[in-house]
């Protein structure tokens, strides 16, 4: 079992930065693919980045594509999403995620799922 917490959410203005982390508890980090999935009130979950069990493949929501980076530290069991340039429709809850291989939809292969960490980007 991997519990999943994830930090680093709060407010921000449009254009500023953030960096998320996720800490995963466990010894078998380094074998689950890591995601980052946000939802936003009033709206379903969607899925934001992916990043492969040795980071050698990262995928991206358009939504954040060339303004977000998923990177991971697996002697830190870490997994990371810093998001820059930052607009008031990236306001959501985030969510951490891992799963044992890749797919679509994306939320279909996490197994596992931290509680979330609000970030609010104001105009």
């Amino acid at each position: 079992q991997v519990q999943l917490v994830e930090s680093g959410g709060g407010l921000v203005q449009a254009g500023g930065s953030l960096r998320l982390s996720c800490a995963a508890s466990g010894r078998t980090f380094s074998q689950y693919v890591m995601g980052w999935f946000r939802q936003a009130p009033g709206k379903e979950r969607e899925f934001v980045a992916a990043i492969t069990w040795n980071g050698g493949a990262k995928y991206y929501a358009d939504s954040v594509k060339g303004r977000s980076t998923i990177s991971r530290d697996n002697a830190k069991n870490t997994v990371f999403l810093q998001m820059n340039s930052l607009k008031p429709e990236d306001t959501a809850v985030y969510y951490c995620a891992a799963g044992r291989s890749t797919g679509s939809p994306w939320y279909k292969v996490m197994d596992h799922w931290g509680k979330g960490t609000l970030v609010t980007v104001s105009s």
